[in-house]
């Protein structure tokens, strides 16, 4: 299989440039079907690649690509408009011209989206990207979107999200006719806000969708639905304090093992295959990176915390989604789609399908996702 080229702005995140040299040294590791073009200033990246001591096979599928400015944490996406030679904008760059397969930045969430807006442009037929991430549940993964790229949204937007999300759960998941939920405060269609009764009709009428109803928050562990859609507001709170508990149960099973000691210590012995397989199993590191579903090209969003084992993990989620199409997926979704959907008194609802694809200014770009 060919190799697939992955741009790293490497000078995005909290970290930034060091974890995120040694994450990609990390996944040149243990993909060899990997390469990476670090972005960022030279003089500041070779230093780094030279810490971390790469193997001369490693070596020779690093390269970098200069950029002489970046974007920071805490500047609005706007600031892209003075800083054109931003790392996570010459990353952007790189895709487009051929020179990368897909991008992961781990910088300011609403300055990649807005880079990736500005560079790549949309996929025609889809009026707002969305940010999808894939939780570890059980018996099957659930991909959950949007969790941060748009906090307020149409109904119609939420069909939309569905179609991005059973289209990579296709490809990613090899669901032949995954299922879809609406996350909502209860099952009964009736509940919720307005924008949860007018979009549930929608959802159940779509004919290119298999929608199963709503799906309360408690029930996401459990994979109710292989995708679940939500605006970008809710699908933050609920991927953070996913995190959040997945931290607190970790200190609360080793605390009630320490205050009882003895027999519960080695049992906690006996046991630590087990707790190292759970822990693995939630480690948000594991699942480091969430695609950006509907922009022209493969882009990977990180967390601003993102240290070097979540930064190749990331870059491991860009490549199989390169490898496994779900650009061309996405494209042919929309190339055809069923009949506009219309929310009730929204008449131009279905307008997106016929609007042009060229690069726009992202109406919420200085929104936040995981951190």
């Amino acid at each position: 299989m060919p190799r697939v080229r992955v741009a790293l702005d490497a000078m995005g995140g909290d970290h930034a440039p060091d974890e995120l040299v040694r994450g990609a040294c990390l996944a040149l590791e243990h993909q060899p079907d990997l390469e990476v073009l670090l972005v960022g200033p030279e003089q500041r990246l070779e230093p780094l690649i030279a810490a971390s001591s790469p193997s001369p096979e490693v070596r020779a599928r690093l390269s970098i690509c200069e950029a002489t400015e970046a974007l920071d944490m805490d500047e609005a996406a706007s600031a892209l408009r003075r800083k054109k030679d931003a790392s996570v904008t010459v990353a952007m760059r790189a895709v487009r011209e051929g020179r990368a397969d897909a991008v992961v930045a781990a910088g300011s969430t609403g300055g990649a989206m807005a880079a990736a807006l500005l560079t790549l442009g949309r996929i025609r037929g889809i009026e707002r990207p969305a940010i999808a991430v894939v939780l570890p549940t059980r018996p099957a993964p659930t991909i959950l979107l949007d969790v941060g790229a748009n906090v307020d949204v149409r109904p119609p937007l939420l069909v939309q999200f569905a179609r991005m999300g059973t289209a990579y759960a296709r490809t990613v998941l090899a669901l032949e006719n995954p299922t879809v939920g609406l996350l909502n405060i209860g099952e009964e269609a009736g509940k919720g806000d307005g924008r949860s009764t007018e979009a549930f009709p929608l959802l159940a009428t779509a004919p290119d969708l298999n929608f199963v109803g709503n799906v309360e928050a408690r029930a996401l562990p459990r994979g109710v639905a292989n995708v679940v859609v939500c605006d970008g507001f809710v699908g933050n709170v609920v991927l953070k304090l996913a995190e959040g508990m997945a931290d607190w149960l970790g200190d609360l099973v080793r605390e009630g093992i320490r205050a009882r000691g003895g027999l519960s210590m080695l049992g906690a012995w006996l046991l630590r295959p087990v707790f190292r397989s759970v822990k693995a199993e939630l480690d948000p590191a594991r699942h480091g990176g969430a695609l950006l579903l509907g922009v022209h090209g493969v882009c990977v969003i990180a967390h601003g915390s993102s240290r070097a084992p979540a930064i190749a993990s990331a870059l491991e989620v860009a490549r199989r989604a390169v490898q496994e199409g779900i650009l061309p997926r996405l494209e042919e979704t929309f190339r055809h789609p069923p009949d506009p959907v219309t929310a009730p008194g929204d008449e131009t609802s279905g307008a997106s399908h016929a609007r042009s694809t060229r690069p726009i200014h992202p109406e919420t770009p200085d929104q936040e996702i995981p951190s």
